[in-house]
């Protein structure tokens, strides 16, 4: 079954700037299709046209399919796994939703629990179960994956790659490997449909990239070459015009003061720059058809200080206690100049709260801890809810300057434009990035970073990544995007979890 998009065009009330306009491309509603695009281009604006969620001009055909919006809005989080499920969802057959939720490791202990006392990877793999025991539906996926660990993406990616027909918004590279055969593209000038998953769009794209780079360089140095030229023709055509015309005392034999020889000289000369100026033309038009989708990926930079010891940070059988159950226990690492470490562990493990214990917030604890007197610390969040009012005044909140801080911004695929708007009003990748470029603007001993890439996209991912490999800052993150931690990482710290 097909779906079809003709002239489509949206903007927001009150906007004059068309997120999408007068575009047309077409699905296949059996492909599991990954959609990509850098933060801010409209991707879930599309979802939720698709679901009948915003208003748009043109039209969107899709004879039988019913588009369905993940996340599921589960409303009555106090009653049972199943029993909040089917209230959100009343046409959900119970066997259905038994079968998807079996298939996505939540068994009958988990379904007998409150929807409430499910942890956030708990949560996603329960909504996407409700997601795909509907009859009839197509599913539109917007970002499943953050907050998920690495075994958690893993074992939604598996369960989306036996499925056939979906759209997946995500950034994360590895999933979209995993379970997509088609990708559907926001470019910087069109929308782009291929065959294949990420990786294969990913060297396509670098491939015609390099290519357009390569034939513009080309066409700037014949045009170039070829306005010389043209000067250089169109000059002595005129000497040879004015030289057609002489005086009648000067020679007698000239009928008219017309010279026959100069006149063809004059003409041909004409012709050559003519020819030549159709040429430039030609190269001109041809060179303004490239480099329309190239992505601004401007190296970043980053200037660390330098730490004044051997080691900034050290745990020894740190546990931590809320009052109610250990979050982590008898955690053990330390951190010396030029490490970048991974923590890791899965969902509800305790890394943001072994985060906060290194920061200095207010985290109960036993065992040893010790940070080097003197350190200074530039943090990444998790939590973008606070990120509202304007840019000017977040920069001159964390004295930083803000033409510095735009410049990061702007490397980070931001469109001018976009710094006029009120923060609580960008995209949860844009307000992430706002953290990113803040931290990246800072001078530290130490950068900690708690799930930084969400919602982030891939060209910016690997920005960073680019970034944090070549000015190598001592590190410690949390980050499940699989890729970014293998290519950032240079060790691993791994926490079990006390059962929380």
């Amino acid at each position: 079954m097909l779906i079809d998009i003709t002239n489509f065009t949206f903007a927001y009330p009150g906007s004059h700037d068309n997120i999408f306009e007068n575009v047309s491309f077409r699905l296949n509603s059996d492909w599991r299709l990954g959609f990509t695009g850098r933060n801010g281009r409209g991707k879930t604006t599309f979802l939720r046209c698709l679901a009948g969620e915003l208003s748009y001009s043109g039209a969107i055909s899709a004879p039988g399919l019913r588009f369905r919006l993940f996340p599921v809005p589960v409303s009555r989080p106090e009653l049972t796994v199943m029993e909040a499920l089917s209230w959100a969802l009343p046409e959900l057959e119970e066997w259905r939703l038994l079968r998807e939720l079996t298939r996505l490791g939540i068994g009958e202990d988990m379904i007998s629990r409150r929807f409430s006392t499910l942890s956030g990877g708990e949560r996603t793999r329960a909504a996407l179960a409700a997601l795909f025991a509907g009859e009839d539906v197509y599913p539109l996926i917007d970002e499943p994956t953050n907050h998920l660990d690495m075994e958690a993406r893993e074992l939604v990616g598996d369960y989306l790659s036996r499925k056939r027909g979906f759209i997946l918004v995500s950034h994360d590279r590895a999933l979209l490997d995993r379970c997509t055969d088609h990708t559907l593209s926001i470019n910087r000038a069109d929308i782009e449909v291929t065959r294949g998953p990420f990786s294969v769009w990913w060297e396509n794209k670098k491939r015609r990239d390099e290519w357009e780079m390569a034939e513009n360089e080309k066409l700037m140095g014949e045009i170039g070459r070829l306005s010389e030229a043209a000067r250089a023709h169109s000059g002595w055509a005129d000497r040879a015009e004015r030289a057609k015309y002489v005086s009648h005392t000067d020679k007698a034999d000239m009928k008219h003061g017309w010279a026959p020889k100069q006149a063809a000289k004059a003409a041909k000369q004409e012709r050559r720059a003519k020819a030549i100026e159709e040429r430039r033309e030609r190269a001109a038009e041809e060179k303004s058809k490239l480099l329309h989708n190239i992505e601004r990926d401007e190296e970043l930079k980053l200037s660390p200080l330098t730490p004044r010891s051997g080691r900034l940070v050290s745990l020894r059988d740190v546990s931590v206690d809320f009052g109610d159950g250990p979050v982590c226990q008898n955690v053990t690492f330390e951190l010396r100049p030029g490490d970048r470490a991974a923590l890791t562990g899965p969902n509800g493990c305790g890394k943001t709260s072994v985060l906060r214990l290194i920061l200095g917030d207010s985290v109960p604890f036993s065992g040893e801890l010790r940070v080097t007197s003197g350190l200074k610390i530039s943090y990444v969040s998790q939590d973008t809810s606070d990120l509202r009012g304007s840019l000017r005044d977040y920069a001159e909140g964390f004295d930083i300057d803000r033409s510095v801080f735009q410049s990061v911004l702007r490397k980070l695929g931001f469109e001018r434009v976009q710094f006029e708007k009120p923060l609580e009003d960008w995209s949860q990748g844009q307000k992430k990035k706002v953290l990113l470029a803040r931290s990246l603007c800072e001078n530290a001993h130490l950068y900690v970073w708690d799930e930084p890439l969400n919602y982030v996209d891939v060209i910016s991912r690997m920005q960073i990544e680019d970034l944090l490999t070549k000015y190598r800052p001592t590190m410690l993150f949390v980050e499940h995007d699989r890729a970014f931690t293998e290519n950032v990482g240079t060790k691993v710290v791994r926490i079990g979890g006390g059962g929380r």
